[in-house]
């Protein structure tokens, strides 16, 4: 089963949610040209990281970009997983990812479980609870959050449980960059799946962000990767290849988990 990919790998104005969803409407427009079947926005695309202002600008129950990414994934037909957006919550705000599928239906949600604190996450946000697993036409995939990624405990927790494509959404920045690129490249060998990351670009006050959105192949192949600037990237998945992968090198079935606690 092959799906195009496109990765938005836009760049946020700090603070303005209103500015930021004018860009993503543009993008998800400009990137319907590539027919894809899957179309990603990265971490906290409606606010960026004004954490101290989130009691004024965070989504309430995040009904608002549910609202906007519903009506687009149904005006062009396409699944969104919708990066990630501050979220209201009763339990406070949280970093909380949207997935959409291409009737307009809102069929997962996952919090952010690793806060990273480089960042002041932990004063600001409340980390999720859930699982990222989801299905896009009976297919098994995963959904984590930026710094997930340095967990490989917690991507393989989802692998195990059958995903073959992760989708990453992040504003990584430009100074662990290198770290950006093995980390992804790494999670991809050692689960045999795809990797989708989609990354910010551009800077805020405090940090100047990577870019480098990827797509990553069981084998730990890049298929394409963004520069540093504002751009939609593209790839096709074929998730026959990882069928065919973890029976080639059967990583699954060789595993000894009892011993691994």
């Amino acid at each position: 089963m092959k799906l195009k990919i496109a990765c938005l790998q836009m760049d946020i104005v700090f603070g303005k949610p209103d500015r930021n969803y004018k860009t993503a409407e543009k993008l998800i427009q400009a990137s319907i040209h590539e027919q894809p079947d899957v179309i990603v926005l990265p971490e906290l695309w409606t606010t960026g990281y004004d954490l101290t202002r989130l009691d004024v600008i965070a989504d309430h129950e995040a009904s608002k970009t549910i609202h906007f990414l519903k009506k687009l994934a149904q005006k062009y037909g396409v699944h969104l997983v919708g990066g990630s957006v501050a979220n209201q919550t009763e339990n406070g705000v949280k970093n909380t990812l949207l997935i959409i599928n291409k009737k307009g239906e809102l069929i997962h949600q996952y919090s952010k479980l690793h806060l990273f604190k480089l960042m002041d996450e932990h004063l600001y946000l409340e980390a999720g609870t859930e699982k990222g697993l989801f299905e896009i036409d009976n297919l098994p995939f995963a959904g984590m959050i930026c710094y997930d990624i340095r967990f490989p405990e917690w991507v393989r927790t989802h692998t195990a449980e059958g995903a073959k494509a992760l989708f990453v959404v992040a504003e990584w920045p430009a100074a662990r960059l290198s770290h950006w690129r093995a980390l992804l490249i790494a999670r991809a060998i050692e689960n045999q799946c795809y990797v989708i990351a989609c990354n910010r670009s551009g800077k805020d006050p405090n940090n100047q962000f990577a870019g480098h959105s990827m797509i990553i192949d069981p084998w730990g192949e890049v298929i394409s990767e963004a520069g540093e600037n504002e751009e939609i990237l593209t790839g096709v998945i074929d998730l026959d290849l990882v069928t065919q992968v973890r029976k080639q090198i059967p990583i699954f079935t060789d595993r000894k988990p009892e011993f691994y606690k």
